[in-house]
């Protein structure tokens, strides 16, 4: 059986002092990066994110500045090995699938540099496809 790939999951909170609290002090989540806005978890090697937003019990369409972008919370995804994350954004390409955020690499020369793109499924649900060149980047700091 192949490898297992880490998800991706960010969510909305309104206090991210106690979803530090429960993730990583309840949880024993180690902490990743982070921004006043929000923060890396490591839960069971996937990476789940808290964003916080003003009314996260709003079912409107949420949205946080993270490196240039306006990202959808909440959306879910998949963390890819490099090569399959090229070869899915061109698949998507040529089937001109239209991307919330085109493929692109986000933090730049940055601990965590990734690959990233972003759409939407037919219902509004936010999708987040990433890959890592060193997976070892994940949880960085």
């Amino acid at each position: 059986m192949a490898d297992l790939s880490p998800f991706h999951i960010a969510f909305p909170v309104d206090d991210l002092a106690a979803a530090r609290a429960f993730y990583g002090g309840i949880l024993g989540c180690e902490e990743g990066r982070s921004d006043e806005k929000w923060v890396d978890f490591n839960l069971f090697g996937h990476q789940i994110v808290a964003h916080l937003v003003e009314n996260s019990a709003d079912t409107g369409k949420t949205f946080n500045h993270v490196d240039r972008h306006e990202i959808p919370v909440p959306h879910f995804g998949v963390v890819l090995d490099w090569n399959a994350w090229t070869n899915l954004a061109e698949q998507l390409r040529q089937k001109q699938v239209e991307f919330s955020i085109e493929p692109c690499i986000r933090f730049a020369g940055q601990p965590g540099e990734q690959a990233t793109m972003f759409l939407h499924d037919p219902a509004g649900n936010a999708l987040e496809f990433k890959a890592f060149r060193d997976r070892q980047q994940i949880f960085s700091k």
